[in-house]
């Protein structure tokens, strides 16, 4: 079960989309914790059908935001995403000789929560001791995003200056 933080975290619900959930589980472990903008593009180049309905949802949960809670989209990120299980339609195809066959259609329901960064303190905080935060303002997400990457393929030996501009090497 999701718990929310209803200051800084909005959600959108899908309810019995036609997929099975283990074909859903497998685009929804590829865009968790990831910021809004990079979700769009990998949803949108994807090979798989669970891409579109996951797509819709997360548009909706961005226009939840900037709607109902006043968030920018810049700063969203999803914070939590899962697919559980819906009920199965069965049908019965009819075959030759007055035989039938069982077809089963699973369908899934699918909660994505996005988080506004900006407004949640415990992340500010986490933000700050990492230093991408300098005089109690942020650094552009994209700064974030980019630093992310540099820790993921350099295994923290790039450490980024505060301003954003200059790199220090650390003595690895």
């Amino acid at each position: 079960m999701i718990e929310r933080v209803p200051e800084v975290e909005v959600y959108a619900l899908g309810q019995h989309i036609c997929m099975s959930a283990h074909k859903a589980r497998r685009v929804i472990d590829q865009i968790r914790g990831r910021p809004y903008d990079e979700i769009l593009m990998k949803l949108e180049l994807m090979p798989y059908r669970a891409c579109y309905p996951i797509f819709k949802l997360v548009y909706s949960a961005a226009a939840n935001a900037t709607n109902n809670m006043d968030f920018d989209k810049t700063a969203l990120i999803i914070s939590q995403a899962e697919v559980n299980e819906g009920t199965i339609v069965k049908k019965l195809k009819p075959r030759a000789r007055g035989r039938s066959y069982p077809i089963k259609r699973p369908t899934c329901h699918i909660t994505i929560v996005l988080q506004d960064i900006s407004k949640d303190k415990n992340f500010y905080l986490w933000l700050k001791k990492r230093g991408w935060i300098y005089k109690e303002k942020y650094i552009d997400i994209q700064d974030k995003y980019e630093c992310f990457l540099y820790e993921a393929i350099f295994g923290g030996r790039m450490l980024w200056a505060n301003d954003g501009c200059e790199v220090l090497w650390d003595k690895k």
